[in-house]
């Protein structure tokens, strides 16, 4: 599906970090996880161009996290606040009017959805937006559970397949079994 074609008034495109750090070279890379930034450029460019907001997540981990294995968690030390690692990819295309949903930041537990605590549920519920549309990384971990809690919230979920790459391959086919079960429909690109 083109996004020219897909993207209507009261949608909303939420990229899920798509960070250095979770792209080759960085400190917990997706295999191909750079692959998703083309076809995420295309789909915020139509967003842009139609006036449908555009929502950015990104972990922004204090120094001892705990999802970081030193502090008893499962990942390497990534995606620290200030670091270059927790930068978007610079080939990453965001418009000025982007909106960034921080999470992750807590002492106490992990926030891997951008909804978990971040009020984006009742933001987006107060635009007016009823349907989302999602792309970014990692399908297994963040997109799921930004999905997941999406329709929980309410909302219609579209997951460009296209535009999401999981940490194991059995990890993306298990979340987008539960995405569907869920209720999420999983599009083409185009």
């Amino acid at each position: 599906m083109h996004p020219n074609d897909a993207l209507q008034p009261g949608d909303a495109l939420i990229v899920v970090d798509v960070q250095r750090d979770f792209c080759p070279g960085g400190r917990l890379p997706i295999e191909h996880g750079d692959a998703v930034i083309p076809v995420l450029n295309d789909w915020v460019a139509a967003a842009a161009a139609k006036g449908v907001p555009v929502y950015a997540s990104r972990d922004w981990h204090p120094v001892a996290h705990p999802s970081f294995d030193g502090e008893g968690g499962p990942w390497p030390v990534h995606c620290v606040q200030d670091t270059e690692g927790a930068a978007f990819h610079p080939d990453l295309r965001l418009p000025p009017e982007v909106i960034v949903v921080t999470k992750g930041t807590r002492f106490d537990h992990d926030q891997n959805s951008a909804f978990d605590e971040t009020g984006l549920a009742k933001h987006l519920h107060e635009k007016g937006v009823h349907r989302l549309w999602v792309g970014g990384l990692a399908q297994d971990v963040c997109v799921k559970a930004t999905v997941l809690d999406g329709r929980k919230a309410g909302f219609a979920v579209q997951v460009i397949r296209d535009a999401t790459r999981p940490v194991t391959e059995s990890g993306g086919e298990e979340a987008l079994k539960l995405m569907v079960e869920a209720g999420a429909e999983l599009v083409a690109a185009a």
